[in-house]
């Protein structure tokens, strides 16, 4: 079910074809695609029309004319309270730092899924930063959730039930219904082998779920 179009988006991809998956993607979590650019000027200009709440941009390997500062100082100027989620091919440190430096809300790699794209634009929206850990780099707490199979969306569902917040304020935080938290929930529980919120809550705090909370 998709959420009321809350807040909007212009998306910068020289690839038309990244543009329509993210396009897809948005409105599932309340963003309105307002325009999508190919280029930093043709970005810039959609910006001062539509003042959107978000910019979703996808980083080239290189800067061109305009360098990733400049471009985020000048998107701010025309919406100073744009958030932006850098989007790009590469995972090096260095790139990420840059990035985040220059006024990056968050960096997305084109190799997260979608639900982890969708969580990273949704925490940006929350003063956080979302950074996908690659597959080769697993701490503790990775593993107990792949030990226990839980989805993306399940460990985020999880941490807020240890939290203590109930089901209607975790529909609220996640732009979801209370009848998809009771089904994730149901799920969560069958899959840790626990029978209430209680034992759930200490699973996350006894695997450090809790951490991954920025």
């Amino acid at each position: 079910m998709r959420q009321p179009a809350a807040r909007t988006g212009i998306l910068l991809d020289p690839s038309r074809l990244w543009s329509d998956a993210l396009e897809s993607i948005l409105p599932r979590i309340g963003i309105e695609v307002r325009g999508k650019a190919t280029s930093a000027d043709e970005a810039l200009t959609l910006i001062g029309l539509h003042t959107p709440d978000v910019l979703i941009v996808d980083l080239p390997d290189r800067d061109g004319d305009l360098s990733e500062r400049a471009f985020f100082e000048q998107a701010r100027r025309r919406a100073p309270l744009i958030r932006i989620i850098a989007l790009s091919a590469s995972s090096e440190p260095a790139r990420i730092s840059r990035a985040l430096s220059a006024g990056a809300s968050a960096y997305v790699t084109k190799r997260a899924a979608a639900e982890d794209f969708a969580t990273a634009v949704r925490q940006s929206f929350e003063r956080s930063v979302f950074l996908p850990r690659d597959a080769d780099e697993p701490d503790e707490r990775s593993r107990a959730e792949e030990k226990a199979k839980l989805t993306l969306r399940e460990s985020e569902i999880l941490r807020l039930v240890a939290e203590g917040k109930p089901n209607p304020r975790i529909a609220r935080d996640l732009w979801i219904t209370p009848q998809t938290v009771k089904y994730h929930v149901s799920n969560i529980y069958r899959k840790l082998g626990v029978a209430n919120r209680t034992e759930a809550s200490r699973w996350a705090h006894q695997h450090g779920l809790l951490e991954a909370r920025t």
